[in-house]
């Protein structure tokens, strides 16, 4: 089957993905009897009005409309502004725009047309920490952004800013597994079977497995933070306890598991939702008890406009960075080294978290004399986040630290 995927590489996914590039030797339009290249494709597609559909495979349309295609390259160009070229480097081509590139990798059919493309996030040309600031500024809704090195604030802006920060939550689940390997009460390489009580909507994998498999504390941590696996995390929080995990947030009681929080934001469960609104931490308890034999709703649910983004979990800046330095070295961190060049730093940790409404994309990055830096960025709203305006400006600030 071909693979074909045209997008951007976001908080939940496994990031390090890629397919070689394939030429072919037809024509581009039927204008034209030039060779059809990688770089003479990815130029046509930028200069044209709007993307051309005789330059895409047929199959690649059937599964993403052009209409889908056009909104993305519009915001490519929104966020950077004016096209300038296409480059070859090692591991694909680079789009270069006035204030940005976007890496991108790219194979055609025999017709050359396009069967699979793939963008990076964009990189953001290189700022000063004022001009970030000032960009973020500009933001509407809720921002909250501290970079650190080794504990000491560099930039910051709402650093103390409680905003939700959707799967960047999984930091505190970790810490609290690692306190209970430290103290010896629990091990990494313990197995423990599956449990349907456990299972959860995606992002992960673990929800399409059967009860019962075995799998160890480590391989729940890691697919919970590379993955960002939701099955993975709640299995996590019920084997460790809601209160262990509840002690390195104080704020966050009681600690939602991703399947309580998928069946609270369900609109068919309305009363649970509003009784759960109006209690006091005991009552929310006693709301959490009685849903959870709720069923779980369709994960399309999640996938539009924001929905009771108070059923959140909610960190500071500062608090994302102290969970990251309590974690941040732990291998299984690095195993999805999100945004960042892994090439460019002695180690990278990185955790984001998103839904409708919800970004926040949080590094550790470790240089080359073991200075330790800690970079993390949440956008609260109340409507869809432009995520590439996002990404430009975050790109920006590793760029920052990088000089």
């Amino acid at each position: 089957m071909k693979k074909i995927l045209v997008g951007f590489l976001l908080m939940s996914f496994f990031w390090t993905q890629f397919q070689s590039v394939t030429l072919a030797s037809p024509r581009i339009s039927q204008n034209t009897t030039q060779i059809a290249t990688p770089i003479a494709v990815l130029d046509r597609l930028f200069t044209a009005s709007s993307p051309e559909a005789e330059l895409f495979d047929p199959s690649f349309l059937e599964q993403i409309p052009l209409a889908n295609i056009d909104k993305i390259f519009g915001q490519i160009q929104q966020t950077l502004g004016n096209y300038q070229n296409v480059q070859e480097t090692e591991n694909g081509y680079l789009i270069v725009f006035e204030q940005g590139s976007v890496p991108a990798q790219i194979s055609l059919n025999e017709n050359g047309q396009i069967i699979y493309l793939f963008f990076q996030p964009p990189i953001g040309n290189s700022l000063s920490w004022t001009e970030i600031l000032q960009q973020l500024e500009e933001f509407s809704g809720e921002i909250g952004f501290l970079v650190t090195k080794d504990g000491e604030a560099i930039a910051q802006l709402n650093r103390d800013r409680p905003l939700a920060v959707g799967s960047a939550f999984k930091l505190a689940v970790l810490a609290a597994l690692q306190k209970e390997i430290i103290g010896e009460n629990l091990a990494w390489d313990d197995v423990v079977k599956l449990d349907s009580q456990w299972q959860s909507l995606p992002s992960g994998i673990l929800q399409d497995w059967q009860a019962g498999f075995p799998v160890t504390l480590h391989t729940l941590a890691t697919l919970m933070i590379s993955l960002s696996d939701n099955t993975a995390t709640d299995a996590l929080i019920f084997l460790l306890g809601r209160e262990k995990v509840e002690a390195f947030s104080d704020r966050n009681q009681p600690f939602l598991t991703t399947r309580e929080a998928f069946i609270l934001k369900n609109p068919e469960n309305q009363t649970f939702l509003q009784q759960y609104r109006d209690g006091d931490e005991k009552e929310k308890r006693q709301v959490l008890a009685a849903a959870r034999s709720a069923s779980l709703p369709n994960a399309n649910l999640f996938t539009g406009n924001p929905i009771a983004t108070d059923i959140e979990w909610f960190f500071t800046s500062r608090e994302l960075c102290s969970l990251m330095a309590e974690v941040g070295d732990l291998p299984l961190m690095s195993v999805n080294p999100g945004i960042a060049n892994p090439a460019d730093w002695q180690t990278v940790a990185f955790k984001g978290g998103s839904e409708p409404g919800v970004l926040n994309f949080t590094t550790q990055l470790v240089d080359k004399t073991g200075s330790h830096y800690c970079l993390t960025l949440t956008w609260n709203d109340d409507k869809p986040l432009d995520e590439i305006r996002l990404l430009t400006i975050y790109t920006s600030a590793i760029a920052a630290l990088s000089l």
